[in-house]
């Protein structure tokens, strides 16, 4: 049992994490923690990966979920619950309710993965699907609650959701006991708020990363305005933390500890999703790997040990095949180009054995001889190849360019 030292929030305390610890004891298990080498040697010290990715439903979600439903009475749970979600929250939800007997409804926005909307059933939930992005499902959300009663079950605003997210910091401390800086996703910062609410009580010098992507950096924006704002965001792979607007008390807690927060590229996370996969074994879906994305970008500014949260596994197999090309592509191991030759016998040929010579392997070929830009006497090839690294890229750009081709990167 962990006692607590000090609180920096009146809403979510650390006998609240406590509490909650307690009454998820026989709902999840604890995850893994593995050391990552690859990652240690960017940092020059340990670092480890918390692999939420394997909790129950996927997500570290489901301990947030449990606990703020948990909590209703009986007359609330009667009505049921309603919640939305891009998936990971949608599945903690509608997984907690069937264990505690109260009816789901979630509303996801209608392009959220399908693999998510299809387990998200599976547990039990009816599935609403509305508006593009996570404020759009929120909104519907708040309508359905009104209209039918049921209890709205907030994806990380709510006290008991943090409290509930927080428990996975007790967890990293007893793992790893001399953790100095944690790194973590962050979307509406439910659980970096926990997160810190938990470990602060222990170790109030223990640093909190939070990473966002830069396609919509919510909570970079708020810290930088000094209150919760919104931002108009962009499209992003990590959808799992595509979230306009940070939570009051998640903003509260973050700012009062003075937390650092981080955007990534999307590049970044793609090549975090590869390094998952290849040198831990973990499947990761791009929000979750959010804290890799990190290392690999800022790897000077954080101290060692360090531990980073895989928050979530749940990825469209189709989805994973594309973003680990564009990952290969980041690390230099994928290349994508056209070029022009001349549209007789022999020249595809040339082209192609002079990427032979050079080791790359030819992936996908293809022509195009009608586009309005061509000369009827020659024809567009279009290649992706298969390289060792970016010195091998470097290398068969140069060697093309010396045999006359006139490459163009796509």
């Amino acid at each position: 049992m962990f006692v607590a030292v000090a609180t920096i929030s009146p809403l979510v305390q650390p006998d609240d994490v406590v509490a909650a610890r307690e009454l998820l004891l026989d709902v999840i298990s604890p995850t893994p923690m593995l050391h990552s080498r690859v990652l240690s040697e960017m940092v020059d010290g340990p670092v480890y990966l918390k692999c939420e990715n394997l909790q129950r439903t996927g997500s570290f979600k489901v301990r947030g979920a449990y606990t703020r439903i948990a909590r209703l009475s009986d007359a609330e749970r009667s009505r049921g619950v309603v919640a939305a979600s891009a998936g990971n929250h949608a599945q903690g939800v509608a997984f907690a309710a069937g264990l505690l007997g109260t009816s789901a409804t979630v509303v996801m926005p209608e392009r959220a993965p399908l693999p998510k909307v299809a387990a998200t059933r599976a547990y039990g939930a009816s599935v609403i699907l509305h508006g593009t992005t996570v404020e759009d499902a929120l909104d519907e959300a708040l309508r359905f609650a009104e209209q039918t009663g049921a209890v709205f079950i907030h994806p990380f605003d709510h006290a008991d959701i943090v409290a509930g997210q927080g428990t996975l910091g007790f967890e990293i401390i007893e793992q790893c006991p001399g953790v100095r800086t944690v790194v973590v996703p962050v979307g509406g910062g439910g659980l970096a708020a926990g997160i810190t609410v938990a470990m602060r009580s222990l170790d109030p010098e223990i640093r909190v990363v939070g990473v966002q992507a830069e396609a919509v950096p919510g909570l970079v924006a708020s810290v930088a305005a000094g209150e919760p704002v919104q931002v108009v965001g962009a499209p992003t792979m990590a959808d799992g933390i595509a979230v306009q607007r940070p939570g009051d008390i998640a903003f509260g807690i973050l700012a009062a500890a003075g937390g650092r927060i981080v955007a990534v590229s999307e590049a970044a996370l793609a090549r975090a999703l590869l390094i998952c996969l290849e040198r831990a074994k973990q499947v990761v879906e791009p929000a979750g790997a959010a804290g890799v994305a990190a290392l690999l970008e800022g790897a000077a500014d954080i101290e060692p040990p360090v531990v980073v949260v895989l928050s979530g596994g749940n990825i469209d197999p189709l989805l994973l095949s594309k973003l680990l090309r564009h990952g290969l592509s980041a690390a230099g191991r994928f290349l994508g180009f056209h070029c022009r030759v001349p549209d007789y016998p022999g020249s595809l040929a040339a082209l192609l054995g002079l990427l032979a010579g050079l080791g790359a392997n030819v992936l996908e070929v293809s022509h195009e001889r009608l586009a309005p830009t061509l000369r009827v006497d020659e024809v567009e090839v279009v290649l992706q190849v298969e390289t060792r690294g970016p010195e091998h890229c470097q290398l068969v750009t140069e060697r093309l360019r010396e045999a006359g081709y006139d490459p163009m990167f796509s």
